[in-house]
């Protein structure tokens, strides 16, 4: 904490200290303003009117959880890689008392059936090992009504750019934290029983993504 130079004897001031935070580690572009420190547009979209209990896959920093809109009572950030769930740990603490940070990931998320509210996904379902059982798993947490967020990587609609795209992808993943960029996010949200209620196509450094909302279909097994 010397190293912030925050007043142990004061609440920290979280606008001032933690920046503009990132999306995650091997993606990261900013959540937050750097000078005002209001959620990016694409951040406050994305959590906008969630309530309750969110879940969330992928720590980055920490500074996300800052950006959740009051009505969202606690906040679990699901974050795999030791170092950086320390960090984010120790972010939180400092500046959101009412997130926590646990280890997991997609294959087991540590939260009872039917507990959260929403789950939410940014640049995180393109680095499941098997999309599909990722989609199974958020269902699974996700209680009646409750939706899963997503900002993903979209696929090119240039078939050319397409192609290249798959035929980087397996050298992305090693040097990107295990990012596949030539996955389908929405086709494959839809192909796991989620009817998309909402579809936003965003640019970002010139490659394309897409941010929504989904919600469970019928349970047909």
């Amino acid at each position: 904490m010397a190293a912030l130079g925050i007043d142990e004897d004061r609440p920290p001031d979280t606008g001032r200290y933690f920046g503009g935070g990132m999306e995650q580690f091997h993606h990261p572009r900013p959540v937050r303003d750097r000078r005002t420190f209001a959620p990016t547009p694409e951040r406050a979209a994305l959590l906008s009117d969630l309530t309750g209990t969110v879940l969330e896959i992928g720590s980055g920093d920490g500074v996300k959880a800052m950006c959740y809109p009051p009505g969202v009572t606690e906040i679990i950030l699901v974050e795999p890689d030791p170092f950086v769930r320390e960090t984010a740990r120790h972010t939180c603490e400092l500046g959101c008392p009412r997130a926590r940070v646990v280890g997991g990931d997609f294959t087991a998320l540590p939260v009872a059936d039917a507990t959260c509210s929403a789950v939410v996904c940014s640049l995180a379902l393109c680095r499941a090992d098997t999309t599909a059982d990722a989609l199974a798993e958020i269902r699974r947490v996700l209680r009646p009504g409750g939706r899963l967020r997503f900002y993903e990587h979209a696929v090119p609609k240039n078939p050319v750019t397409a192609l290249a795209t798959s035929l980087v992808s397996p050298l992305w993943r090693r040097a990107c934290g295990g990012c596949r960029p030539d996955r389908d996010p929405v086709a494959e949200i839809r192909r796991a029983g989620f009817t998309v209620e909402h579809l936003q196509h965003l640019t970002f450094d010139r490659i394309g993504h897409v941010l929504g909302s989904a919600v469970p279909g019928p349970d047909t097994a």
